[in-house]
């Protein structure tokens, strides 16, 4: 087999891993039985092992890649939805689903301080572009409200999602919702 292919079938089972481990984060949680996201992905529990050996790993490499899912989503959903606003309050959303993956980081990396801020820094360094982006095509249309800063609201919408975590009856994405038609520019 020629090895372009079979680095491209590496890749694309990989991606397939990781977004089964997604899948099954937002479901049950990052502590979720590695049997579960095997049988999503349709493989072995060996084969994750062969790509993660620990859970950490896992859990990072899940993150990063959902963070690269995020950072090319911006831009695709720009070209893709009827306006600006409707794209940023997609991609908000995905932001809210990839937070709910993300609670569990804190705990599953705790020894390793170091490291969960390199991670901060590489979800800041490649998600506020893409925010910025599209706050301003928005803004730019005259949709929404030219005043609020990207980091501004990713903030906002990370503290909103933080009632999900304790508390199931909690909908963060309706709280989100209301913060993104807050944007709107209305008629005076």
């Amino acid at each position: 087999m020629n090895e372009k292919v079979k680095r491209a079938d590496a890749r694309r089972n990989e991606e397939t891993l990781l977004d089964a481990a997604a899948a099954v984060f937002v479901a049950a949680g990052v502590e979720a039985p590695v049997r579960d996201i095997a049988a999503k992905a349709g493989v072995g529990m060996g084969t994750i092992y062969r790509h993660f050996p620990t859970r950490a790993d896992l859990i990072i490499a899940v993150y990063r890649h959902q963070v690269e899912a995020l950072a090319a989503a911006g831009p695709a959903l720009l070209g893709t939805c009827p306006t600006p606003h409707e794209a940023l309050a997609r991609w908000i959303g995905q932001f809210v689903d990839f937070l709910v993956t993300k609670h569990g980081l804190a705990a599953a990396l705790r020894s390793d301080q170091a490291g969960f801020e390199t991670l901060h820094g590489y979800f800041i360094e490649r998600l506020l572009p893409v925010c910025a982006d599209l706050l301003h095509a928005a803004a730019g249309h005259g949709q929404i409200r030219a005043d609020v800063q990207a980091l501004t609201l990713m903030r906002g919408v990370g503290n909103l999602c933080i009632g999900a975590e304790t508390d199931d009856s909690y909908n963060a994405r309706q709280m989100v919702d209301v913060l993104i038609a807050g944007l709107r520019v209305t008629a005076a």
